[in-house]
């Protein structure tokens, strides 16, 4: 029997501005806990919410990047549920009226590009975070520790924090599709400076929603909710798990039961966490401590008239103005650190497909070394393209560029100082490169000769000898012109 997965995420990201978003308190990440918690997060009585201006602006910028429409009003709601983090006891959010409705994202595939449908973005607040057998400060004299070993302690410090929840319609059909779509809306949210995507930190998080149903059959399956992922490995492998541990239980006799689970990445399994209830059991209601968020057409074009090129526009134009690959113009414009660093090489006056080259490469693999691929590099793009200019205009040669790059990547200084406080500019003068040729090969009588008699590989021979001589210092092209001349004569 064949079967057909069916998948659609909610995605929550976490709004880059450090204000909480109905209180106006400021939150830093790694605080101790509960000193980020104020009296709007721990719901004491008389407080009132207050919408912070900065959160609306971030969803509309996300809606217009994925030509979704932006609702000129749109209603909070509190989403009635208790859970030990939740202070107050329903958590502020948007459910008929959101502030962004429909869009899509296209996502690449085997089959090729694929466009995944978006359902809505609203708003919200976070929720707190239970701590499980933590180390806690020492106690005051007198005061019995906790054995953390049988206590969970709740922090506060995350509660209010600015979310949106990006929710997409089931278009997913597998695992490796679910995290091509996640991947993609990581980078789009970092790219229009919405949110810095740091998935250790909590601030770009998903949920799987897994169903499966028998091949040409329409119906849905039911579903089963896999909460809280935090990396695209984890994603994957607990998608994989749920299909799989649908399947054999259908096939055994028995049926898919809708509830929430966890993802166990210890044990690579998914288990059961609570039912899981439609909508109607949160008993949404309009807020009533809030108003109805109203959006006017100029507020949306101011913050049109901030939004960056998007990725695929910018994609398109590598394409066109400088004649890359779409594979490479997909690549560079896979993040904006990549793209922005090609775009500054190219200003500091770098050619642009040896620019291209060294961002894919060797830029590239440093930034994946070193894991410093979050909007901030040790070389900028300009200070790369001074390098490339060097390679260009023949001060040093693409080998002696590697070792300058590696210095320039380990704070040693420009492009410039470094091949001067090395010593390491280009040999390009003819005299003394005939010199050294002429002393290569008068010690080299042998590999001559078998040059002489038709063996190619004699001359590359020669040319490895010449660069070690000049300690890789020689113009390469100068060297391979000198030696046909002195070999043909």
């Amino acid at each position: 029997m064949t079967w057909e997965a069916v998948i659609g995420l909610e995605t929550h990201a976490q709004l880059s501005t450090r204000a909480k978003i109905f209180s106006g308190a400021s939150t830093a990440f790694g605080s101790a806990p509960n000193t980020q918690a104020c009296a709007v997060d721990i719901a004491l009585p008389g407080v009132l919410p207050v919408l912070n201006k900065g959160a609306v602006e971030r969803a509309i910028k996300f809606g217009l990047a994925v030509g979704g429409a932006i609702n000129r009003r749109s209603v909070f709601a509190r989403k009635n549920y208790f859970y030990p983090d939740l202070p107050k006891g329903y958590q502020i959010s948007q459910y008929e009226i959101p502030v962004v409705q429909g869009g899509s994202i296209t996502i690449a595939t085997r089959a090729g590009d694929k466009p995944v449908r978006l359902t809505r973005a609203h708003l919200e607040e976070d929720a707190g975070k239970s701590l499980h057998a933590l180390a806690v400060p020492e106690l005051p004299a007198g005061r019995a520790p906790w054995d953390l070993e049988e206590h969970t302690g709740i922090d506060l410090n995350r509660a209010g924090t600015p979310l949106l929840e990006i929710v997409s319609e089931p278009d997913l059909r597998s695992a490796e599709e679910a995290v091509a779509y996640a991947k993609t809306l990581h980078a789009l949210v970092r790219w229009i400076g919405i949110c810095d995507g740091n998935m250790q930190e909590g601030s770009f998080r998903c949920d799987a929603n897994v169903s499966v149903r028998r091949a040409g059959v329409a119906t849905l399956g039911t579903r089963c909710e896999i909460k809280n992922l935090n990396s695209f490995r984890f994603l994957q492998q607990a998608i994989e798990f749920e299909i799989h541990r649908q399947i054999e239980l259908i096939e055994d006799g028995g049926s898919v039961v809708q509830e929430t689970r966890l993802y166990d990445p210890d044990r690579g399994e998914t288990r059961p966490m609570r039912s899981k209830e439609d909508a109607q059991d949160y008993r949404y209601f309009p807020d009533p401590d809030l108003p109805p968020l109203v959006i006017d057409d100029a507020w949306i074009e101011r913050v049109r008239a901030e939004l960056p090129e998007l990725p695929e526009a910018k994609k398109q134009r590598f394409v066109g103005d400088y004649a890359l690959s779409p594979s490479e113009a997909s690549t560079l414009c896979s993040t904006l650190l990549l793209a922005q660093s090609y775009e500054d090489a190219l200003r500091a006056g770098a050619d642009p497909r040896l620019a291209a080259n060294w961002i894919l490469g060797e830029y590239s693999a440093a930034l994946h070394r070193d894991e410093s691929d979050r909007g901030a590099a040790p070389i900028s793009g300009q200070q790369l393209g001074a390098l490339l200019k060097r390679i260009q205009d023949g001060t040093i040669s693409g080998k002696i560029a590697k070792e300058v790059f590696e210095a320039m990547w380990a704070g040693e200084g420009d492009a410039d100082s470094i091949i001067d406080k090395r010593g390491l500019r280009q040999i390009s003068d003819t005299d003394a490169i005939e010199k050294v040729v002429a002393e290569v090969l008068a010690a080299n009588p042998t590999i001559v000769a078998e040059y002489r008699a038709g063996r190619e590989k004699a001359f590359h021979a020669l040319v490895g000898k010449v660069m070690a001589a000049t300690r890789g210092k020689a113009n390469p092209a100068q060297v391979n012109a000198v030696l046909r001349k002195r070999l043909s004569t």
